[in-house]
């Protein structure tokens, strides 16, 4: 059985169990014929197809990002993609492999960031990840710490918190104070209570440490 032949759709299923388990044996027999037969189908005629074949290429990514960052290049290219769940899957798949290839999707960040504010809800998400990381890593952390903080300002109020939270590892002396001010202009946008309680819990956490 080829490895289409596994997916969702091929066995008629509408859950996205097939393609977990398909991932994970790929990954088990470190099968890099199937990634690179399932990168080959994501121009398929059919867009289940095209879906499928993302959702496991990027289980593969959260699994071992090593067998999908090869074909970085591909999966930026899905960006430009009028298909919003290929576009929201692409950038699923470059967030497994930022801490693989942090060159090449740090080059890219005009283009994912002009994606992300275009997109989805899930397409902003994780390019604030993709930002975080690339925060962890001293030779781009001042300018992705930047543009996360250029993003966070404009982001919607609903998400805030978890941009807010998913970001602490990353802060230090030199971007705390901007941090704070940032989340501090942002407080009384938040309506909802519990949301705004997250975002001024983190405000306390950094007042209180002190960062090296």
């Amino acid at each position: 059985m080829s490895v289409i032949e596994k997916l969702s759709t091929s066995l008629g299923r509408r859950d996205e169990v097939p393609n977990q388990e398909l991932a994970r044996q790929i990954v088990q027999k470190k099968d890099t014929n199937a990634v690179q037969e399932l990168m080959s189908n994501l121009n398929h005629k059919s867009k289940a197809i095209q879906s499928d074949c993302l959702k496991v290429i990027y289980e593969i990514g959260a699994l071992e990002p090593k067998m999908i960052a090869g074909n970085a290049d591909e999966l930026v290219a899905l960006l430009s993609s009028k298909n919003n769940r290929l576009q929201w899957g692409a950038m699923t798949a470059l967030n497994a492999i930022v801490l693989e290839m942090p060159g090449l999707i740090f080059e890219q960040l005009p283009l994912l960031v002009a994606v992300a504010e275009k997109g989805s809800v899930i397409t902003k998400d994780h390019l604030m990840a993709i930002l975080i990381k690339l925060c962890s890593i001293p030779e781009y952390a001042a300018s992705a710490f930047s543009l996360f903080n250029e993003q966070l300002m404009s982001s919607a109020t609903n998400q805030l918190p978890m941009y807010a939270e998913n970001a602490v590892p990353v802060i230090n002396e030199s971007n705390k104070a901007v941090f704070i001010k940032t989340l501090n202009s942002r407080i009384d946008e938040i309506e909802k209570e519990s949301k705004r309680k997250r975002v001024e819990k983190v405000i306390k956490k950094l007042f209180a440490s002190r960062i090296v």
